[in-house]
């Protein structure tokens, strides 16, 4: 079993993956949403893959950014589904997703603005306090800027200073915001308030063409995100959990273990020399 880097769980090879020895993940993300109120045969699945392996989650409509208050009955429900199943790590994304009670359906960008800051810092501290625990916010790709009054990485650090939340850190994010709006994603991380990062997602994208690349969970790891993988990682003061995301076009579990091996050999010679060094 990998020490650091787990795989979303997914019904598509939830029995493939329950049955394989060829994959060995050291725990295992779910979406709360989808997994709230399920009974019968999937629920008896998810138990099966909590005696193996701890659950962390990630949710998908929290939407932070959203002008509407934030629904506390949703709230409840996620509350009691993290105690449930003991769940260490929520996470949710630094996004507008929710209007009107209407789902978009899609991860929209806030814009980078003070007034944002507060706006969004407000909600956090407020869900925080509801769960009783720190929220785990994530750094998300997007494709045009709005209104903004100040750079991307002022923005995320100065909600997770006035949240005092902690960061998902999205490594294919960065490298696709980075391709897309034309910035240095290394040079990115290295203004971040890496203090704060508890969390890591991995994953593939597509280029679509010469100058747009889309997040897409799709497809395998790119050489140039592993290496900011290796960058990113230098910056922290020790070892934090590591997912590899995969929603679609899912492969053998073995090509899925290639990956979080490859992502574990990273972590074990990064982290490892680093308490050498100390």
């Amino acid at each position: 079993m990998n020490q650091h880097v787990g795989i979303g769980y997914r019904k598509d090879f939830g029995s493939a993956f329950l049955n394989s020895e060829e994959v060995h993940p050291a725990f295992v993300e779910i979406a709360p949403e989808n997994w709230i109120d399920v009974g019968g045969y999937w629920k008896r699945q998810l138990q099966k893959v909590a005696e193996r392996y701890p659950i962390y989650s990630h949710g998908l409509s929290l939407s932070v950014g959203s002008p509407d208050p934030i629904d506390r009955g949703f709230l409840k429900q996620v509350k009691a589904f993290l105690e449930e199943w003991n769940v260490q790590i929520y996470s949710e994304h630094l996004s507008y997703s929710k209007c009107d009670n209407a789902h978009l359906y899609d991860l929209l960008p806030i814009p980078f603005r003070e007034d944002a800051v507060k706006h969004v810092s407000e909600r956090i501290r407020e869900v925080q306090d509801f769960l009783g625990r720190k929220l785990v916010i994530e750094i998300v790709s997007y494709y045009t800027p709005v209104a903004a009054e100040m750079t991307e990485v002022e923005f995320i650090n100065a909600i997770l200073q006035e949240a005092d939340c902690e960061l998902l850190f999205d490594i294919n994010n960065i490298y696709v915001n980075g391709f897309n709006h034309g910035y240095d994603p290394k040079a990115f991380i290295d203004q971040l308030d890496t203090s704060r990062v508890r969390y890591i997602h991995m994953a593939g994208h597509e280029k679509v063409s010469d100058d747009l690349i889309i997040d897409t969970h799709g497809q395998p790891i790119i050489d140039p995100v592993y290496d900011l993988f290796e960058h990113a990682i230098k910056k922290l003061n020790g070892p934090v959990p590591v997912l590899l995301e995969r929603d679609f076009n899912i492969p053998e579990m073995k090509e899925l273990q290639y990956e979080m091996d490859r992502l574990e050999a990273i972590c074990t010679q990064t982290w490892d020399h680093a308490t050498l060094e100390r």
